[in-house]
């Protein structure tokens, strides 16, 4: 196998692209530096054809978390195809925005309005800024990774290792204004006691929580952090654009029985295609008009259309049950093929995001022997898999023969203590890097 091609046009790409891509996740040095085919020519279901020709089975990221339906869905497909004949654009609305408004408070019905985006970034970015329009105040106690734009990112000009613990570790704040220091403020997931002390150093007006990534929520953490934004009068936002209807229908929030004052929603909503939405209740929505959001892009037709699409199949044929069964089973076939090769690994939730970890104080190398070892396989594979509804349980029985022998890889390179010299290349990154 070869992926010449794919790894030809990256290293042409980062001499004219800052980064090499638009995505810090899609970088090639993220997965496998010098090896990685980087790009595709078409993506179908769980399989994509990348520039050389080759098919891949993708066992990672599905579109960093976009495909919740699996690539290319023929529904959802169909529903922007008519939005393109249509056309996408014009002076007027798309009245599928409004359809989709409703579709939104139908299913939230704590909330009153919306505002649509096109990413999860910029959707935050709204939600934090309609907020502070409000609360009138400034800072933003914050919990959980939630995008590039400044008033997150200030975190790290107060201390430079603020965010190694939400987003990646040695992430330089450059182009943020410094009158944002101290504007936003860490908490770590779980720890009440933190948010206690920040809100009461500070004038809070705005909390932000990522209400699940890989934690459960414990003691009543979530309802916690709720009371204490009723007590202060604080906006209390839920980024759901990670989690979002993964693991519930409408949002992992529902699961645990707390309402937000906004909810924040992209990637999965419409499956692979630009889409955010903003939801919350209408007294806090209504700041909205005091401040100045808007976007031409944001009225296009197609986000809309697929997010109409992409919902509406996920309640008909209870995709979430779907994701959190083939997960578990992913997870099951891990643990026990690890046993067998005496491989020790960790494993980490929830199902429809499931993950293992490798205990090992040379755990990069290994993740990068495994990206590596399974490529060659035919598989794109990381750490951690975004399950898809396209994801079925006759793909298993292939992909864990490959982890079988991968696995028993890994544990040889680690008791023959020759790791490094297995790899055909050098070691992935753990985060943040230069790649010039």
């Amino acid at each position: 196998m070869k992926c010449t091609k794919g790894i030809n046009l990256w290293n042409e790409a980062k001499k004219i692209i800052p980064g090499g891509s638009q995505l810090l996740s899609k970088r090639a040095e993220m997965f496998l530096p010098d090896q990685w085919p980087s790009y595709y020519n078409k993506a179908k279901g769980i399989e994509i054809e990348d520039l050389d020709g080759n098919t891949f089975k993708d066992f990672s990221l599905m579109g960093v978390g976009s495909c919740i339906l699996g690539y290319a869905d023929e529904d959802v497909a169909r529903a922007v195809k008519k939005a393109v004949e249509g056309g996408s654009m014009s002076t007027l609305n798309s009245p599928e925005e409004v359809e989709l408004a409703k579709l939104l408070l139908e299913i939230h019905p704590w909330a009153g309005s919306v505002r649509f985006s096109r990413c999860g970034g910029e959707s935050m970015a709204i939600a934090v800024r309609i907020a502070r329009a409000h609360t009138k105040k400034d800072k933003v106690a914050f919990c959980g990774y939630h995008g590039w734009h400044d008033w997150y990112l200030s975190s790290n000009l107060a201390d430079s290792e603020n965010l190694d613990g939400h987003l990646l570790s040695g992430l330089d704040p450059l182009g943020v204004p410094r009158v944002l220091k101290s504007t936003s403020i860490p908490f770590e997931y779980n720890n009440i006691d933190k948010l206690k002390e920040i809100v009461k150093e500070n004038d809070i007006g705005v909390i932000v929580v990522e209400p699940l990534r890989h934690q459960e929520p414990k003691d009543d953490f979530l309802k916690k952090v709720a009371t204490i934004a009723k007590e202060i009068g604080a906006v209390l936002i839920f980024d759901e654009v990670s989690i979002g209807f993964r693991k519930t229908f409408g949002g992992v929030h529902m699961s645990y029985g707390v309402e937000p004052d906004i909810a924040v929603f992209a990637k999965g909503i419409s499956n692979g295609y630009p889409m955010g939405a903003v939801i919350g209740k209408s007294d806090v929505m209504d700041a909205a008009q005091g401040s100045f959001i808007s976007s031409t892009y944001w009225t296009e037709r197609i986000g809309p259309a697929a997010a109409l699409a992409t919902i509406r199949k996920m309640k008909d044929n209870d995709v979430q049950k779907h994701l959190d069964t083939i997960g578990q089973k992913i997870g099951e076939g891990w643990q026990r093929i690890a046993s067998e090769v005496d491989l020790d690994i960790d494993l980490i939730g929830p199902n429809c995001l499931t993950t293992f970890s490798i205990k090992h104080d040379k755990s990069l190398e290994l993740k990068t022997l495994f990206v590596q070892e399974m490529l060659k396989r035919n598989y794109l594979a990381g750490q951690t898999v975004y399950v898809s509804y396209a994801h079925k349980e006759s793909d298993l029985e292939d992909y864990f023969a490959a982890i079988k022998e991968v696995f028993a890889i890994l544990k040889d390179a680690i008791d023959k203590n020759d790791i490094e010299k297995r790899l055909d290349g050098p070691v992935c990154h753990a985060g943040f890097k230069r790649l010039t």
